[in-house]
């Protein structure tokens, strides 16, 4: 069994173990292997221990591994677009992402629903497989407050939810947010807390969207996650261990 195996093999234990003492089936709860900075041999033994949804945080990473994953020998999988999109990277992300977990507001809302439709009016199709379906969206809410983070406030989060689910050519399937920046466990699980309970707002004031995912929890947290509702769990070192510290940015560059 290899290290990173093995890895996954903890990630679904606690994952389990989590469900369980919330009195959850484990069933209910998927691992999004979060990628970023991992080359695409690492990312290939992830799908070979198991995983089965993947997460990119950077357009430029999910453009230049999407290729190779998507070669007809590489196991079925999902790819999720988990950063911040920025409106003149959506047209290189559209073909090699099946869903974008990071919709904050109307006007990225508009602008991807807009660029799904030209390509799906062109014939291209969406994703690696290039379906000619909408595109699957989350909303990204910000329930910690901290102003170094993205995501729509959680008192907007209805009329944005309204928004996209009407747009026609996105698909509203989840909710996601990052908890809590906080050593203070009280907060981190409030900051899960609360999406589930949007959830539960946006179902009963917003009509005809059926069941929706809540994506919430990285490797430090996915207790937590779980035991609030967490359909969605992202984890990265957890799989792959620590990343490499960044180095110094230079200053010429």
């Amino acid at each position: 069994m290899t290290d990173l195996t093995a890895r996954m093999r903890a990630v679904r234990e606690r994952v389990v173990s989590a469900a369980t003492d919330a009195g959850r089936d484990p069933r209910e709860v998927r691992i999004l292997v979060a990628v970023k900075t991992q080359p695409t041999e690492e990312i290939l033994a992830a799908l070979d221990a198991g995983a089965t949804v993947l997460g990119h945080n950077r357009v430029d990473e999910l453009a230049g591994s999407g290729p190779a994953l998507s070669a007809p020998d590489v196991l079925g999988h999902e790819m999720h677009l988990i950063g911040h999109l920025q409106s003149n990277k959506i047209n290189a992300a559209l073909p090699w992402t099946t869903c974008v977990q990071s919709i904050e507001s109307t006007r990225r809302a508009r602008k991807i629903d807009e660029a799904v439709g030209r390509r799906l009016d062109a014939g291209e199709g969406i994703g690696p497989r290039r379906q000619p379906r909408p595109l699957d969206v989350m909303i990204q809410v910000n329930t910690s407050r901290e102003p170094t983070k993205h995501g729509v406030d959680p008192e907007s989060a209805v009329d944005l939810a309204a928004y996209v689910g009407e747009r026609p050519h996105l698909r509203l399937t989840g909710l996601m947010t990052i908890g809590a920046n906080s050593p203070d466990a009280g907060l981190v699980r409030a900051s899960y807390t609360e999406l589930a309970e949007l959830r539960e707002r946006i179902g009963q004031e917003v009509g005809g969207l059926g069941a929706l995912e809540l994506s919430m929890g990285m490797s430090g947290d996915i207790e937590p996650a779980v035991a609030a509702g967490a359909t969605i769990v992202r984890v990265g070192t957890a799989v792959f261990g620590p990343r490499p510290a960044p180095a110094r940015p230079d200053p010429h560059e």
